[in-house]
């Protein structure tokens, strides 16, 4: 179950946490991975682990706000492989600021980044999937994302990007189901990266705290096991899945 042998695979924003196990993982299960982050010097060296472990993997320097960037990355993957089946959309930031101090600049580099970054990925990925009617997107949201009656502090950008996302992704999962196309969502909660991190500190105080009030399982998640949910959704045991959110969060939205 779960074999991803010879699928080609494209995640985004792959240089270091989620996405770097994600493309860990997904390599693990067979796939041939691209990774890209927004330089090509921050994702080589998830690529010589992939190789050093057997597996097969390139990278790409992409910018995902910059239409033209994204197309030439695209043109070198299906020259190289001829298609592409697996999209993951992991790039993202996260700066958490008070709502009446975001700047417009601010809110709009947040929006690129982590709304319009993924759609004009996906869009693209989507020309290339329906060519195979078959193709697996996989977008990352956030449980900062709206809908669940739990605000967050400081992420009114951020969290307006994140609902963006799961109301995209079902508009296009029905879409596109005709074209062979899954499209879901995994909306994380806390997990260790360095996005949740102090600069060059350990975990945060304030951050613990709040997981160990808010968190079931009592515990901040491992990048692992969000790839778990990511290999799932871009396997064939998905085939009946789409337009859902999945989120893996240790129990904080049920608490």
């Amino acid at each position: 179950m779960f074999e991803l042998k010879d699928k080609v695979v494209l995640i985004t924003g792959a240089r270091q946490g989620m996405g770097k196990a994600h493309a860990l993982i997904l390599a693990g299960q067979g796939a041939k991975v691209v990774v890209t982050n927004r330089t090509i010097e921050g994702c080589q060296t998830v690529v010589d682990e992939i190789i050093s472990k057997g597996g097969e993997a390139v990278c790409f320097g992409m910018d995902v706000t910059d239409k033209a960037e994204i197309d030439r990355v695209f043109d070198e993957i299906i020259k190289k492989y001829g298609r592409l089946d697996i999209l993951v959309n992991n790039a993202g930031i996260f700066v958490p600021k008070p709502a009446l101090e975001i700047t417009e600049e601010e809110w709009n580099k947040m929006i690129d980044i982590n709304l319009k970054g993924q759609f004009l990925c996906t869009q693209r990925a989507a020309k290339e999937m329906a060519k195979n009617k078959w193709g697996r997107i996989i977008n990352i949201s956030s449980i900062a994302s709206g809908g669940a009656g739990i605000g967050f502090s400081g992420a009114a950008h951020y969290s307006a990007s994140k609902g963006g996302i799961i109301g995209m992704t079902e508009t296009l999962a029905a879409e596109w189901a005709e074209l062979g196309i899954n499209v879901n969502v995994i909306a994380p909660g806390a997990i260790d990266t360095p996005m949740v991190r102090e600069p060059g500190k350990e975990l945060g105080k304030e951050i613990n705290e709040e997981i160990m009030l808010r968190v079931p399982l009592k515990r901040i998640g491992r990048p692992e096991e969000v790839s778990a949910m990511v290999v799932f959704l871009a396997s064939e045991e998905a085939s009946y899945v789409t337009g859902a959110t999945f989120y893996v969060d240790g129990g904080w939205l049920a608490s």
